[in-house]
């Protein structure tokens, strides 16, 4: 099961039995809320309410949102799900729908919080351009120059193991550095020496090291042999967990500290960490104990406590209007309230091709994860490259990415529209609700 499967065709559906789940309509409701206590959590915010006409979207088509999602959660096909939809930069939906817990029943809010796994990756990539504007990271560098451990790696071969080519920040930040998943590459031995050393865990939370220190983590991982050589695919991989080692180190601070401090702080996510405080664990959102479509239990990371290493590929914790936030801010070209993040040009930078066509999409689940989608991947983010062929609406130049527990956001510069959906649904209908969202969102528009 991957961290996330691709916004618009996902890969799953090739598989019969998923293919079907994947059509099932199904789940309980959704309340329009335009109440302040909705809106107190946006505050300060140039992100603000307003009547969708103003901005040329239709109020009523809007609601096709409420009813459809209504049914999906009546139909308990999630717990819960709260949404959000801003276009020029004002919010025209935002909606806490369902239950926060099934086995409690407590409604779902606004400032409910949520597990968002692979949302954490394009922050943590932001972090790392923070650091380029700073002088302090080239995304050419190789990433030994940061974590020594990488200088010499190896890749597996059909024979044994051959030296690899230097593996660059620009990899890490493109998921190109030869690394892969251990629950979805189909390497053996590759799958083996993460389980061995603790990156993987079948049978428990596959891709949870919340146990393991940085260092523990850097050096148990240099050692294994890269599926690949750096640079010649795109394959869904700890890449990003990486690179929050390359943030630590360029930085000299705890990766959960530097973003706080250089993203969270300055945009006023309050709610955004790499664990829940006790204060705030009423707020934290489950799933279901089991997906309805398949049956297949579900286990969610432990997010109580501060974890041994802060994951920049799927440890953080946020809420819709936090999200919506640092959405925002990249559609703004890099500021939002007067808070300037990174330039214009630097945010026009990483939501840009970084493939062409000389770096294809592996072959294996880990390369399904982008493929289906007919999007592309700049520096973690997958951009799409013209308005027709996806089976989803969008525009060109539109990016996005998302969280194995079915948590979903996208920009779209070119229609001004920013949408984020989160919930704890990491089964199969999740692609079909995130295409859902995409689908009613844009036949909103009307100017």
């Amino acid at each position: 099961m991957t961290h996330l499967y691709p916004l618009i065709a996902p890969a799953d559906c090739r598989r019969p039995s998923l293919k079907r789940a994947f059509f099932m309509g199904a789940a309980l409701g959704m309340a329009l809320l335009s109440s302040q206590p909705a809106l107190a959590q946006l505050q300060p915010s140039a992100v603000r309410i307003t009547n969708p006409a103003d901005v040329g979207m239709s109020a009523a088509r809007l609601d096709k949102l409420t009813t459809a999602f209504n049914k999906e959660i009546a139909d308990k096909a999630l717990p819960g799900v709260t949404i959000m939809v801003a276009r020029k930069g004002k919010i025209v939906y935002s909606n806490a729908i369902g239950v926060r817990d099934a086995a409690k029943g407590d409604a779902m809010s606004m400032d409910s919080l949520f597990r968002i796994y692979s949302m954490t990756k394009p922050m943590a990539s932001v972090a790392a351009m923070i650091l380029v504007e700073d002088g302090k990271l080239q995304i050419s560098d190789p990433v030994s120059k940061y974590l020594p451990a990488f200088k010499d790696l190896t890749v597996q071969t059909a024979t044994g193991t051959e030296p690899a080519r230097p593996m660059t920040v620009q990899d890490l930040l493109r998921h190109t550095s030869g690394l892969g998943y251990g629950e979805i590459s189909p390497n053996a031995a590759f799958k083996d020496a993460l389980a061995k050393a603790g990156l993987y865990k079948p049978g428990n939370i596959d891709f949870d090291a919340r146990d393991m220190t940085p260092n523990e983590q850097v050096s148990s991982l240099s050692k294994i042999p890269l599926v690949r050589q750096p640079g010649t695919a795109w394959e869904y991989s700890l890449s990003t967990d990486v690179l929050g080692r390359v943030i630590e180190a360029a930085s000299g601070k705890r990766l959960g500290d530097f973003m706080a401090e250089r993203i969270f702080q300055p945009l006023g996510m309050v709610d955004t960490a790499f664990y829940v405080p006790a204060p705030k664990m009423p707020r934290l959102t489950a799933s279901f104990d089991k997906d309805p479509a398949t049956g297949t239990p579900f286990k969610l990371i432990d997010v109580s406590k501060l974890p041994g290493n802060d994951s920049g590929g799927a440890g953080a914790v946020s809420s819709a209007p936090d999200y919506m936030r640092f959405a925002q801010m990249m559609l703004n070209g890099g500021v939002l309230d007067g808070q300037r993040i990174l330039s214009r040009t630097t945010v026009r930078w990483m939501t840009t091709d970084h493939l062409g066509p000389r770096i294809p999409i592996a072959p294996t689940p880990g390369g399904n994860v982008l493929f289906p989608s007919l999007y592309t991947f700049g520096l973690g983010l997958a951009v799409r490259p013209s308005d027709g062929l996806a089976s989803a609406p969008g525009s060109e130049g539109d990016y996005y990415w998302g969280g194995y527990a079915g948590t979903i956001f996208w920009v779209d510069p070119k229609e001004q529209i920013v949408a984020v959906m989160m919930m704890q649904s990491p089964g199969a209908m999740r692609q079909y609700h995130r295409n859902l969202l995409r689908q009613l969102v844009y036949q909103a528009v009307v100017d």
